[in-house]
């Protein structure tokens, strides 16, 4: 199947996604994945692998469109994970662990 991810035209297939993400461990889901096989990957990472272009040229929504087309089915967001996961809040909450007051502007 044939799609444009990045602006470039790709020809990617289910089996040749499968095969590019054998071996390939999953990073940390915090926002939209994919199931590839048994595993749970986010879209970026895939992006990031089958087109091999940084994950910052391209969109989620691509890579969604993308593998939605190939039959594997997307995510939005992890399982019980709050709405607002991996925000500021988080960040506050992170610095005061470690005994700051929160995210200092550089």
């Amino acid at each position: 199947m044939r799609c444009v991810i990045a602006r470039y035209p790709f020809d990617l297939t289910r089996t040749g996604v499968l095969a590019s993400m054998k071996g390939i461990r999953p990073e940390l889901v915090t926002g939209a994945s994919v199931t590839i096989g048994r595993r749970r990957y986010p879209v970026k990472q895939v992006g990031q692998v089958i087109t091999r272009q940084d994950p910052r040229d391209f969109t989620a929504g691509e890579v969604v469109r993308a593998m939605t087309r190939l039959g594997f089915t997307c995510h939005d967001r992890p399982e019980g994970a709050p709405e607002g996961a991996g925000g500021p809040s988080l960040l506050h909450t992170a610095a005061a662990l470690l005994g700051g007051t929160g995210p200092v502007a550089v």
